[in-house]
Order: structure tokens, then sequence, then C-alpha cells
């Protein structure tokens, strides 16, 4: 066993992983390299995305404004015309008043049925309040 272990240090120690004819260094200083480059244009590119969004942002607060302002004129001329309308002003343009028609329900007598009778599956309770 300790021989065993003796020649596997020793194959270990004689072993070369670096000499292959590929310089090593150069391969991983072109690699950070290009990372550097990619992660700096990825850095530019949000960086300008999000000066974008701010500007278009400012934009449509203007724009919002705007249209408030419009909606609360809207709103001003909607009270002031509201208020001058009245049943002779709807009459001349028109209009008639409703005549309201409400559905009714039909009692439980009417239908042959007493409170706590039963109808098909269904029971009627009786109501003592």
């Amino acid at each position: 066993m300790k021989q065993m272990s003796l020649q596997l240090k020793t194959r270990i120690q004689n072993v070369n992983i670096m000499n292959n004819n590929i310089e090593v260094n150069r391969v991983v200083l072109n690699a950070m390299l290009s990372t550097l480059a990619v992660l700096a244009i990825l850095y530019v590119f949000i960086l300008g995305n999000t000066v974008f969004n701010i500007v278009g942002r400012k934009a449509l607060e203007k724009e919002m404004l705007t249209l408030s302002n419009e909606i609360s004129k809207s709103e001003l001329t909607y009270l002031s015309v509201s208020s001058s309308v009245d049943m002779n002003m709807s009459s001349t343009m028109g209009y008639k008043e409703a005549k309201a028609n409400f559905a009714t329900r039909k009692s439980l007598k009417s239908l042959g049925l007493n409170s706590g009778e039963s109808f098909g599956s269904i029971k009627l309770a009786n109501n003592e309040i």
C-alpha cells in the first residue's frame, strides 16, 4: 500500500498539465477581457434603456397633466349643464316620464301551500317572526 501511494505521488509530480503547446495565461487573459467587454456593453445598454424610460415617463406625465386638465373642464361643463336640466326641458327634447313596473312574487297561499308544507323535494320552514 505504501509503495502504491509513493508511485502515485511520483507520477502526479511528473505530470505537467500546462505543457500542451497552449499558452494558458494568454487564453485566460483573453477570456477575462472578452467577459469584461461583454459586461461593459451590457451595462451601457441597460443604462441607455433606463435613460430613455425616464425621458418617456416625463413625457407621459406632461400628457397626463394635460388630460387631467381637460377632464376637469369637461366635469365643470357637465355640472353646469346638469343643473339646468328639468322636466320641461326633457319634454321639449321628446323624453317622456317612465312609468315604473315592478315584479311581484306570488304568495305561498296563492300557490296552494301553507308554510310548513313541502313542495316537491323542498320543505318550506315555518316563519314565526
